[in-house]
């Protein structure tokens, strides 16, 4: 057996157990053992222990809204998106990184050719004595018994394999799977963005629509109001500051319009570009009004701690903690000494037609090692850059958890107070047709002056359109509360 087979097998068994080990950070943030807003109108049940309650629906959570419409275009969206489209790209960037970095495990097998003509130079050749006759310029071109021109011929093999005793591969090669797995977290996230972002935009579009039908009929029955105020003034049983302040508020109805135009034009043309498409695309699709959707939550929302394997953009933070663990694997394994094998065959031949014989064949092999003695301090500066990455990696987790805790907590607090806005809003609006009524009929009948009817209508329109906004609120919140959940991601599978 040939000696550096035994150096190498030797080698091997000294150091199979030599691979480094990196610092591991773990998380010490404790988690809620439930919402501090668990007392929101459906998130409990009276009495009914936690356990058992009936958890919401949050894999097709848009579905809750009932709105067809909308279904479909959160399909497109999520078939059309460009931030999708670019997550999907950061996949496939980071497994063919993966393939890239794990090649540097394998052999490298390179074969190579190469045809070389020179020519000697005659002055360097050392020539004959002169004793020996004959023309020493004629006998330097065959002193060594060939012409000064000559050819050369090789061709062959050569690899070369670094042995990972210490991991340095074994690390980086972790730490790209760990990237393709931060990758694949990023495109969910990105779409339980998209997903809220239409719903969003789609009931915001509703709430404008519903607002400017009520600014409308408003304006219709102020200007009843003021023809009749007009024919009182002919008449001369009223003044013309009734007038004066009739006209006063149907103007200030009317500016609202404008307001309210331009904010649904808004949405619709936020919808065309969530949808990959041009802003004015959708423009006739979604121009006839519609309600705006009702929903609710109908179950609980589970625990805190069922965030971490639900929502994406904690799973990425972890993902990204574990790359950058890894990295300072690889890092620490370059204070070790790096082995390789290497090795050549091939043949040589100074003439074309021999190259192909067996003589002419030459091989050379052996392991070799590379320790640097002397960097300047550039390894361990970059196993310390690299422990202050994993530091910061595990910082980025603990925010992005306690910021999730946050949304939900947030989003709990919003849809339950909202919901109480709203109840208290719809009998506000009930008081005030009341009173608007009333106060119209004793105007007519000369009872009262028609400042009560212009305090009325104004009291009306200003809670009806507060109404409107509170019950888009209603349904914003709880699209936030989805999206704070991390829900709908696992319906849309990779296109790729």
């Amino acid at each position: 057996m040939p000696t550096y087979v035994v150096f190498v097998s030797f080698l091997l068994a000294l150091l199979s157990g030599c691979m480094v080990s990196p610092r591991v950070r773990l998380s010490s943030l404790p988690l809620p053992n439930d919402w501090s807003a668990a007392q929101a109108p459906d998130t409990t049940r009276d009495g009914v222990p936690p356990q058992t309650r009936p958890v919401a629906e949050l894999t097709h959570w848009w579905k809750a809204l009932s709105d067809p419409l909308l279904h479909s275009l959160i399909d497109r969206a999520v078939a059309a998106n460009l931030d999708v489209r670019e997550a999907e790209a950061r996949v496939r960037e980071a497994r063919a990184a993966r393939t890239t970095t794990a090649a540097a495990a394998w052999p490298l097998i390179d074969v190579s050719g190469s045809y070389l003509r020179s020519r000697r130079s005659e002055s360097v050749i050392s020539a004959p004595s002169s004793t020996s006759g004959g023309d020493p310029a004629g006998a330097r071109g065959s002193v060594f018994g060939f012409s000064g021109e000559q050819e050369f011929f090789q061709t062959g093999f050569d690899a070369s394999w670094e042995l990972d005793i210490f991991g340095r591969v074994h690390w980086a090669v972790k730490a790209a799977e760990a990237d393709i797995a931060a990758a694949e977290e990023n495109r969910r996230d990105v779409l339980v963005t998209l997903l809220a972002e239409v719903a969003r935009n789609y009931v915001e579009l509703r709430g404008f629509q519903q607002r400017l039908a009520i600014a409308h009929e408003n304006i219709q029955a102020q200007q009843e109001s003021l023809e009749l105020t007009r024919v009182r003034f002919q008449a001369g049983l009223t003044s013309a500051l009734d007038v004066a302040e009739a006209e006063a508020l149907l103007a200030t109805t009317r500016a609202q319009v404008p307001t309210l135009e331009s904010g649904a034009r808004q949405s619709m043309h936020r919808l065309g570009v969530l949808l990959g498409r041009a802003p004015g695309a959708l423009l006739e699709e979604l121009a006839p009004r519609a309600p705006i959707p009702a929903a609710t939550l109908g179950g609980t929302i589970g625990f805190p701690a069922d965030l971490l394997r639900r929502r994406p953009d904690i799973r990425r933070a972890e993902r990204e903690l574990a790359a950058a663990t890894a990295r300072l694997g690889a890092a620490t394994a370059d204070l070790y000494p790096r082995f390789s094998l290497a090795g050549i065959i091939g043949f040589q031949s100074l003439d074309l037609a021999d190259l192909a014989e067996w003589p002419s064949r030459f091989w050379t092999t052996g392991p070799t090692s590379r320790w640097p003695v002397f960097d300047a301090g550039r390894v361990r500066a970059h196993i310390q850059v690299q422990d202050a990455r994993q530091e910061q990696a595990l910082a980025r987790y603990e925010r992005t958890l306690l910021r999730a805790l946050e949304d939900v907590e947030n989003a709990l607090v919003a849809y339950a107070r909202e919901q109480e806005r709203r109840r208290l809003l719809s009998e506000t609006v009930r008081a005030d047709q009341e009173a608007v009524n009333l106060a119209t009929e004793r105007y007519t009948g000369g009872l009262t002056d028609f400042l009560n009817v212009i305090l009325a209508q104004r009291a009306l329109y200003t809670n009806q359109d507060a109404l409107a906004q509170s019950e888009t609120a209603v349904v914003l919140d709880l699209i936030a509360l989805y999206k704070a959940l991390g829900g709908g991601w696992e319906v849309y599978a990779p296109s790729s």
